[in-house]
């Protein structure tokens, strides 16, 4: 079991439950998936760039990406439906917490002049949107191989009724929020 998740069943479940209020420790706000996208829109010209792009997300989450493809066709981009733009990773389960506590305790504090994450991302659901500038803040990237910096959008699903309940529970697991 990850350090995260043993973490998550000893201490901070019991602990949200008295702050939340709830009387079923199931009804208690969970980590449910985590989808990391990175979009390679230039691989309209070079489909090459997209296979590196693949190759350092597995490397990041240590999962094969899948690809993600056009909806629709847009001539001012020279875009075509069903053309490969995207490739995007779902993680769940052990993989899941592994990566997050990554994230939160070893990539974020490498990201320059960071101050915090916006506690705005949320959606009204109790989901959570992160959006990453470069990947080079990953430890598994080898600085010298890189091509081009790609952003990236991690988002973080969870099974929270409210954005208050998600903003809780993400600060108990240690997403280092900025000061409103």
């Amino acid at each position: 079991m990850s350090r995260l998740k043993e973490k998550y069943l000893k201490d901070i479940r019991p602990e949200l439950q008295t702050e939340l209020g709830l009387k079923n420790r199931m009804a208690v706000p969970r980590l449910e998936k985590i989808i990391v996208n990175v979009g390679a829109g230039d691989a309209i010209q070079n489909i090459k760039l997209l296979d590196t792009a693949k190759a350092e997300l597995s490397l990041i989450t240590g999962q094969l990406p899948a690809v993600g493809r056009a909806k629709k066709s847009i001539s001012a981009f020279k875009l075509r439906k069903g053309q490969p733009i995207a490739c995007y990773v779902t993680l769940r389960r052990e993989r899941m917490y592994e990566f997050f506590d990554r994230l939160v305790n070893i990539v974020l504090p490498r990201v320059r002049d960071f101050r915090g994450v916006n506690p705005k991302g949320f959606d009204g659901r109790g989901n959570y949107t992160l959006g990453m500038r470069d990947q080079l803040v990953f430890p598994e990237i080898d600085y010298t191989k890189v091509e081009k910096p790609r952003g990236m959008n991690i988002t973080i699903v969870t099974s929270a009724r409210s954005d208050k309940e998600a903003f809780a529970l993400l600060r108990r697991l240690g997403m280092p929020f900025r000061e409103a």
